[in-house]
């Protein structure tokens, strides 16, 4: 195998497996946080289904300093 033969070979199996990857990112489900004003993830089956789970808070720095004033 010459050096073209390599690069060319190296260069056709990096693209397969980017296009496998691209293939499989666009197959797998999205999960929908913030999907109905929540901060969370909300259950859609199971005996949870309709509650949120995991409400996601950010402590900003900014809140306290106006205690203050």
């Amino acid at each position: 195998m010459n050096r073209f033969d390599h690069l060319h070979k190296k260069y056709r199996e990096e693209k397969m497996m980017a296009r496998k990857n691209r293939v499989l990112a666009q197959t797998r489900p999205i999960v929908e946080i913030n999907g109905n004003g929540t901060s969370g993830y909300t259950f859609k089956q199971g005996p949870n289904a309709g509650k949120v789970a995991g409400h996601i808070s950010v402590d900003h720095p900014n809140r306290d300093s106006f205690k203050d004033l």
